[in-house]
């Protein structure tokens, strides 16, 4: 007889903040938040910021004068840096399970029925996991148990919340009075799924606790809010209705867009950003072995600036052949910027979205494909995705994206790139 569901979450606290403070301890009880591109938002906030009552995305400009009084410091979005830091957490993970789901960048599901008892249970094997991640990468992270993935994310809330837990809570090792008390002190908007919108319709329908929506009929939630909370609402019973994704899915679309760090307002500045975007998404469709048969672009004003002419445009460019060429997918994407470009404005974005997209190897030749035209270009995309992958992003690109980049998004006070760029490697002195 196959063992029941047992699923963990590991999930690392508050991951970019916890990022910046392994290679500077000293800003370990410091008030910090990491600010989104351009250095609009706080996108992660310490728990000293949480305790200053700043929401997660509060404008910069809005936290200045709680920053000077508080001495908040404020660091911009070192991707780079954050996306090494997870791969590093998930490849520990996978010494301990090898049925694995990462579920963003800072959380994994793990299944870990056929394993815990290799490390004394699951509690034991928490605290392992918690263990290595800390002394192998320097970042901290709570782990949840349960017999659902909906109830190990509830696992892990109560881990980060209550410190009776020390960062591991397995609802296994409850009696069902414990879970259920711990139910009813949990507010509804903390189960998994459920947003502001829906709290507010719960809460009209005097459902405010996990506990509340736990007891709520199944049937009933479906007819309300559809198939998705009745699997939760059977989750949050232990009736495992989620498998983990071992392999994402394929995207039906691929966007790359940023707000530029300045005002454009040339064609050359425009199409070296358009260029620039087109490339992080032509990346992107080559690693999900997929091509792309038509190109979106846009570009738009900002709209917040109610002095300045205002303008928004976009067009799909078709394609004759599915392709992922990032020179062809340029060239497309550049003959629709200048269909939709005016002069006169001030531009603040752009961005890519590649459409229509099919799996690689299911295409079709035709009569009239040029294989050795075709066999060239999947050779030097090969070759340029390889150099990227050990050099980093962008090391090569088409040269239509440019090299000064002024539109490129401000990062004023971003942190090297300490894992991933030997001439940002940490110095002890």
């Amino acid at each position: 007889m196959a063992a029941a569901p047992q699923f963990a979450l590991v999930d690392v606290n508050n991951f970019y903040v916890s990022c910046e403070r392994v290679f500077k301890p000293c800003l370990e009880n410091t008030p910090l938040v990491v600010l989104s591109n351009n250095d609009g938002c706080a996108v992660a906030r310490s728990n000293e910021v949480k305790a200053l009552g700043v929401k997660m995305g509060t404008p910069w400009f809005k936290m200045k004068d709680l920053a000077r009084q508080h001495g908040i410091l404020a660091y911009s979005s070192n991707y780079t840096l954050y996306g090494d830091m997870s791969n590093r957490v998930t490849t520990i993970l996978r010494d301990f399970s090898p049925d694995l789901e990462v579920y963003s960048i800072d959380e994994s599901f793990l299944r870990i029925e056929t394993v815990a008892h290799l490390h004394g249970g699951a509690i034991p094997m928490g605290h392992q996991m918690r263990n290595r991640i800390k002394q192998w990468t320097g970042l901290p992270v709570c782990v949840g148990v349960g017999p659902t993935k909906t109830l190990a994310k509830f696992a892990n809330h109560l881990a980060k919340k209550n410190d009776v837990f020390k960062g591991v809570c397995d609802l296994h090792a409850m009696s069902r009075p414990e879970r259920l008390e711990w139910m009813w002190g949990v507010d509804v908007g903390e189960v998994w799924g459920v947003g502001p919108r829906i709290k507010k319709r719960l809460s009209a329908m005097g459902i405010d606790t996990v506990l509340d929506l736990r007891n709520a009929s199944p049937k009933e939630m479906r007819t309300h809010f559809g198939v998705v909370m009745e699997r939760t609402c059977n989750e949050l019973r232990g009736i495992s209705c989620l498998d983990l994704e071992d392999v994402m899915p394929p995207k039906q679309q691929i966007m790359s867009s940023r707000s530029f760090g300045e005002p454009v307002e040339t064609i050359e500045e425009l199409r070296e950003a358009v260029a620039s975007y087109l490339g992080n998404a032509a990346e992107k469709l080559r690693h999900q072995k997929s091509v792309a048969g038509a190109v979106y672009i846009f570009v738009l004003t900002n709209r917040f600036k109610e002095d300045e002419p205002q303008y928004n445009a976009g067009i799909t460019v078709p394609l004759i052949d599915g392709t992922d060429d990032t020179l062809v997918l340029t060239t497309a994407a550049l003959k629709g910027l200048l269909a939709i470009f005016r002069p006169g404005f001030r531009y603040k974005k752009a961005g890519v979205m590649l459409t229509l997209l099919s799996d690689k190897d299911a295409r079709q030749a035709t009569l009239f494909d040029d294989l050795a035209a075709t066999e060239k270009s999947a050779r030097l995309m090969a070759a340029m995705d390889a150099v990227n992958r050990e050099f980093g992003r962008g090391t090569l690109r088409s040269g239509a994206s440019g090299v000064a980049q002024r539109w490129a998004m401000r990062a004023g006070n971003r942190s090297p790139r300490y894992t991933t760029r030997w001439d940002e490697l940490p110095v002890v002195s």
